[in-house]
């Protein structure tokens, strides 16, 4: 299986024309089974979502469009209103326009995402052609408990969308290598670059295999997206030979 990352500049509360940017990424990238976009691709992050937060859809039409187009899945995270309350929902959407969602668990309290945004409670994991995806976003990389790898909801691939600071990159860098190596899995992370009214971004988009090392990475401050192979067959001889997972708590 093929995943691509695509590391954007976004404009601020445009999802036009952030879209415009990432379909022409797209048309241009390596064919892939599974691309994935940052977090809020479509505006940036938003503390304050009321004026950003999509109500009618648009960003979810748009991404089960080009997932019919490219016969391949398209992810990332999207502010939405619903029923007065705001989520972080971060969208996994198929060829056939299924789409799941995943609402950010761990809301940003030291930059008062909690006070509009409704936390999600569910750990979701999608099943794609024979793949398993965990989903996250952003702030839940510091939390292991919830991505730790288990019976119950297993998977082979993490996915982290992400408005990550520059001003903390490497401890993304460190955190995005221990959730790895400790779940025996790929680890697809995916970090914007530019700036906003905020913050600065540097990117520090990659894919990291079950040994901790990165098989694929984007430069940073640039943005650009990078194509790399997910070998389901390593993954599995790996953790038949080495199975740490049978002895976690």
């Amino acid at each position: 299986m093929k995943i691509s990352l695509l590391q954007q500049d976004i404009i601020w509360a445009n999802p036009s024309a952030n879209q415009q940017v990432a379909e022409g990424v797209l048309r241009d990238l390596e064919k892939s089974d599974v691309y994935v976009l940052p977090e809020m691709f479509s505006t940036g992050f938003a503390v304050h979502p009321e004026d950003v937060a999509e109500k009618d859809g648009l960003s979810l039409r748009w991404m089960q469009m080009i997932a019919a187009k490219l016969d391949a899945a398209i992810c990332g995270s999207v502010a939405i209103e619903e029923d007065g309350k705001f989520a972080n929902r971060f969208y996994f959407v198929k060829p056939d326009g299924e789409c799941i969602y995943y609402d950010k668990r761990h809301l940003f309290t030291y930059g008062g995402e909690h006070k509009r945004y409704t936390k999600g409670e569910e750990r979701v994991v999608v099943d794609f052609r024979g793949v398993r995806f965990l989903l996250q976003v952003c702030y839940d990389l510091r939390f292991p408990v919830f991505a730790r790898n288990n019976d119950e909801t297993p998977y082979d691939v993490a996915i982290y969308v992400a408005s990550w600071p520059t001003s903390r990159i490497e401890v993304w860098n460190t955190l995005l290598h221990a959730r790895a190596i400790e779940n025996q899995c790929y680890v697809a992370a995916v970090n914007r670059v530019g700036e906003d009214l905020a913050c600065k971004y540097c990117g520090g988009t990659m894919l990291i295999d079950a040994y901790g090392r990165t098989i694929a990475e984007c430069e940073l401050n640039k943005q650009c997206a990078i194509t790399a192979d997910l070998d389901m067959e390593a993954l599995a001889a790996f953790r038949k030979k080495f199975p740490v997972l049978d002895d976690a708590d």
